[in-house]
């Protein structure tokens, strides 16, 4: 574990990113990229190559497999991954390994966890109903609940009101800079989960996180030890 300062002494709340930090959506989001592809007669990306790009959206994984298509031209693109992405959001998309557990110890110690993520509302409560997730989480935050988006603070703020938490006393943890950006501008403690979604080239360490973790063993830990459920 990578880290600049501790977290709150008492974290009171727990929020969490979606795609790449608290669920790997991946297998399902480059599946069907590729079959898009494979529809408009190009070659199907390799899982590899998309999985890195996930934490990007749609639009960011139509720009790495459609790479010689213009802007406008992406706009119905865009529409067609996302309506044949909402009848196959949770074919193979599960929590990471090991959050599970730490779920259940937040609820055991009626501590509060949230999701906030840019993925729409048509997609997010979807994904999370299907988990089982949907009621056990105590806020939902999508990327069109508020005019803003990460790394705008604003859907961060609310999450915290809504889990009735002060954001000083809260931790967001994510997967991309803009998650991370989006935790400081809105007073948070932050964690870089570094087994996320990395594009190549972009390193964890620059992002200004609180602290980076490298698989959910570390992110256990540090949190458990934050809300002092944890040696």
């Amino acid at each position: 574990m990578r880290g600049r300062r501790s977290l709150p002494g008492k974290t009171q709340g727990v929020l969490f990113d979606l795609d790449g930090t608290l669920v790997d959506t991946a297998p399902d989001m480059v599946a069907v990229l590729a079959d898009l592809q494979e529809a408009h007669g190009l070659k199907r990306l390799a899982y590899e190559a998309g999985r890195a790009h996930v934490s990007n959206g749609a639009v960011g994984l139509l720009r790495l497999a459609f790479p010689d298509v213009p802007a406008d031209a992406l706009v119905p693109l865009h529409a067609e991954y996302l309506d044949r992405y909402a009848q196959a959001l949770c074919v193979r998309s599960a929590l990471f390994p090991g959050l599970e557990h730490l779920l259940d110890e937040l609820e055991s110690a009626r501590c509060p966890w949230g999701v906030v993520t840019n993925k729409p509302e048509r997609l997010t409560v979807p994904l999370m109903a299907a988990l089982q997730l949907a009621e056990r989480a105590a806020c939902i935050v999508s990327g069109d609940t508020l005019p803003q988006r990460k790394p705008h603070p604003a859907p961060l703020i609310l999450a915290a009101q809504r889990l009735g938490v002060a954001p000083e006393a809260s931790v967001y943890i994510g997967d991309a800079a803009r998650d991370i950006e989006a935790g400081r501008a809105a007073g948070m403690a932050t964690i870089a989960a570094a087994y996320g979604y990395i594009v190549p080239g972009d390193e964890p360490a620059t992002w200004g996180a609180d602290s980076i973790v490298e698989d959910v063993g570390e992110l256990t830990h540090l949190v458990l030890k934050a809300v002092n459920l944890g040696a």
